[in-house]
Formats: C-alpha cells, sequence, structure tokens
C-alpha cells in the first residue's frame, strides 16, 4: 500500500512530504487478519519539502499566539493552507507514482493545554482540496481522538520511534528537534516507552534569528549566528526555570507558551544584551533541556531528526553537554532527518486504514490506544478493508529519493 505522509510542524516554513509503500513481512500487504504480530517494510519512495510562499508564511506567522485572528481570517488560512498541501500532494504523485492514501496532520495554530491536561488542538489545511486536485482519500484530524480519550494529542511519532528502535541496542531513543524538542525512550518507565515535549527547539532559536536578521531566512542558518554569539548565563538561568520543565510527562507545549512574545519579556529584563548572544544562549537552552531528558531516561544513543541536525552549534552542545550519549541521525535508519515526521504520518495513515491503534497511550497519556483521523473520499466511493487484528511489531525503513525545496 502505497501512502504519502504530510505536516507542517511549529517551524511553520513549509510541508514535508513522504511517499512510503507499506508491506507486511508475510507478503499480504497489510490485508492479512491473523492474530501473530509481524515485520512491517516501508519503502520510502519518496520525500520533500515544499516551502511556504513567504506572503502565505507572514500570514500565518502573525495569526499565531499570541495574536488572537478572527474566524474570517482562519477560514482563509484554511483553505490557503489546504491548496499548498494539496499542490505538494499533486507533485508528490506526479513523482512517485500513482497513491492509495494520503495522511495529512495540517497546520497546527493552536494547541490548548490548561496546566496538565490537554483541552484541545486545531490543525488547519482542509483536506477537501487535497482529495479533490488528486482524487485519493485523505485522512486528516489525526490528534481529536487521542484527546478525547484523555491524552494529549501529542507526541504522536512514538507509533514511529517504537518501532524503529526495537532493532537499536542498547537504551535508545528518539529525538526530534524541529519548533519544539520532543523525545521517545522506547523502554522509558520499566518495559512501557515514554515520550513528551521537552521544551523549544527551533521555536526560540527561529525568534532569536528574525530578531537579529528582520530580512534574513527566519532561522539560525548554519548556526552561524549561535557561534558568532556567547551564551549569556543569566539569561539562561532565568528560561531554565519556566516551569514547564519541571512538569511529569506525559506533557505536551507549542508556540501557545514558546513563542516570540515569550522571548521578548524575558528579554525586556536585559535590554544589553546582543542579538547573537540571544541566538547564542536560546541554543544553549535546547542543548541543556534537552540534555536534562537524556539523562533523566539513562539514555545511550539518541537518534536525532528535525531541521536542528542542521545546526552544528546545537549538536555541539549536546555533544558537550552528554559526551556518554551517541548522536545518531535517523537517516541511519531510513528515516530522512528532514522527512521523519511526514513518515511517522504515512505510518498513522497505514494504521487507520487497517483499523489499527495509531497512537501509544503511555507516551500521550490517552486512558487507551485509538484509531486516529477523519476520511474526506477520494474521487471514487470510500471503502475501508476489514480491519486488521494485531498491528507489527518491527518496522524496517528502506531507502527512496529525496529533494529539497529552498528549506533547512
Amino acid at each position: 500500500m502505497r501512502v504519502l505522509g504530510m505536516i507542517s510542524g511549529t517551524s511553520h516554513d513549509g510541508i514535508d512530504v513522504a511517499v512510503v509503500e507499506f508491506d507486511l513481512e508475510d507478503g499480504t500487504n497489510g490485508a492479512g487478519h491473523g492474530e501473530g504480530e509481524g515485520v512491517l517494510h516501508g519503502n520510502v519512495l519518496y520525500t520533500t519539502s515544499h516551502a511556504y510562499d513567504a506572503s502565505l508564511r507572514s500570514r500565518l506567522r502573525e495569526s499565531l499566539p499570541p495574536s488572537e485572528p478572527g474566524f474570517a481570517e482562519m477560514c482563509e488560512l484554511d483553505t490557503s493552507i489546504g491548496q499548498a498541501f494539496a499542490a505538494a500532494a499533486a507533485d508528490a504523485a506526479d513523482v512517485a507514482g500513482p497513491l492509495d492514501l494520503i495522511c495529512s496532520h495540517g497546520q497546527t495554530v493552536y494547541h490548548w493545554v490548561e496546566g496538565t491536561r490537554a483541552r484541545g488542538t486545531l490543525q488547519i489545511g482542509q483536506p477537501a482540496w487535497i482529495a479533490e486536485r488528486t482524487g485519493v482519500p485523505v485522512l486528516s484530524d489525526v490528534r481529536g481522538r487521542d484527546i478525547a480519550a484523555g491524552g494529549h494529542g501529542a507526541p504522536l511519532v512514538p507509533l514511529l520511534d517504537v518501532l524503529l528502535l526495537a532493532g537499536v541496542p542498547g537504551r535508545p531513543a528518539a529525538l526530534n528537534l524541529g519548533g519544539i524538542a520532543n523525545i521517545t525512550v522506547p523502554g522509558g518507565t520499566g518495559s512501557r516507552p515514554v515520550a513528551y515535549d521537552v521544551g523549544p527547539a527551533n521555536a526560540l532559536i527561529d525568534a532569536a534569528a528574525l530578531l537579529a536578521e528582520p530580512d534574513g531566512p527566519g532561522y539560525d542558518a548554519g548556526g552561524a549566528l549561535g557561534a558568532a554569539g556567547t551564551v549569556h548565563d543569566d539569561l539562561l538561568e532565568d528560561l531554565l526555570a519556566e516551569p514547564y520543565y519541571a512538569l511529569s510527562p506525559p506533557k505536551s507545549t507549542g508556540k501557545e507558551l514558546f513563542h516570540d512574545a515569550y522571548l521578548a519579556r524575558m528579554l525586556a529584563r536585559y535590554p544589553d544584551v546582543g542579538y547573537s548572544d540571544v541566538v547564542a544562549t536560546v541554543t544553549a537552552l535546547t542543548a541543556r533541556t534537552v540534555a536534562r531528558a537524556a539523562r533523566g531516561h539513562g539514555v545511550d544513543t539518541l537518534v536525532v531528526s528535525g531541521g536542528g541536525w542542521h545546526n552544528p552549534v546545537l549538536r555541539s552542545l549536546l555533544d558537550a553537554e552528554i559526551p556518554e550519549v551517541t548522536l545518531r541521525p535517523s537517516s541511519e535508519l531510513g528515516a530522512p532527518v528532514d522527512a521523519k515526521e511526514a513518515i511517522a504520518f504515512a505510518l498513522i495513515g497505514w494504521h487507520s486504514w487497517f483499523g489499527l491503534a495509531g497512537t501509544v497511550p503511555a507516551c500521550t497519556g490517552a486512558v487507551r490506544p485509538v484509531i486516529l483521523g477523519s476520511f474526506t473520499p477520494g474521487e471514487t466511493p470510500l471503502t475501508l478493508p476489514e480491519p486488521r487484528t494485531a498491528a507489527p511489531s518491527v518496522l524496517y525503513l528502506g531507502d527512496g529519493i529525496s529533494r529539497s525545496r529552498g528549506r533547512r
């Protein structure tokens, strides 16, 4: 079965795309219904990144917390982002060939958390545009059901992480350095996995980079700004005092907390700190909080994905903070660092198609595993196969082709 996964993350710079052809080891291609758990093979046929149009990204940034856009703005963004996702899906089908299913995460614009409880989440990018453009059924709104079951609706990537790390020796963990840093430890508490949002990664680094270079790319390209600055110890200690870090998992966060205004409030106490020093300091914040999490779980290997992998300053700080931990790119396990989350949503799509839960409740905090998302039919009536009775226990990913379109 050939599934396209798409997501725009909390860096909101564009759409990550992955086409994966899934096949069970027994050759049934997911149609078998035995009780035994199997090995799922995923051939990653195609990955790419589509940068948002500059005007659309600017409009999206202006609508995010702490802004309070109206219904009209959200409606227009829902359509515009849906059309952008539709164009990305059509492009993927042109290159990779016919698709059986598309799983679109869309763009998160608000993640509602009160204390330790997630109350709701909102992703936009109207799936009807994708289904109409491609003629392929679309799975969307993938986080809401987990929240209804008492979870955070995040992180959802542990479905992939737990399967992918099953064959890695020692005590590995998966780390994604997107707008938010999140970690998955397959054997986190006894034999139960644990996963959660650690704190900001590129969210505050990007905010600081915009202060340093208002007309720049909107992120610290190659870590150049962080390398030019010096960590401000007092500012770092103030940032580390954020109460979120002391919360126990399961927990989730996003731009609702770690946004531009959050950084501005912190910097108001330090008006003389140079902008390159601010970039260096928030980069150190990410390294320090990730290192605390890794040490707390006794991790010996971090399999890293996300845009933060391309920041050499962040990687060197992580090496210095946790020299006992080996850093490996997720590409070594077949998941390109810039496409791992898109691959994860392709996997979620496969699970939902066959009536399988797409969550790891120990990671999200839900009371039970649930099937994720809502289907939008393609050009033909939607006919789902008979549900499977057992999920795969291991996933092996193979390499495919990739290309990039102007993103880090």
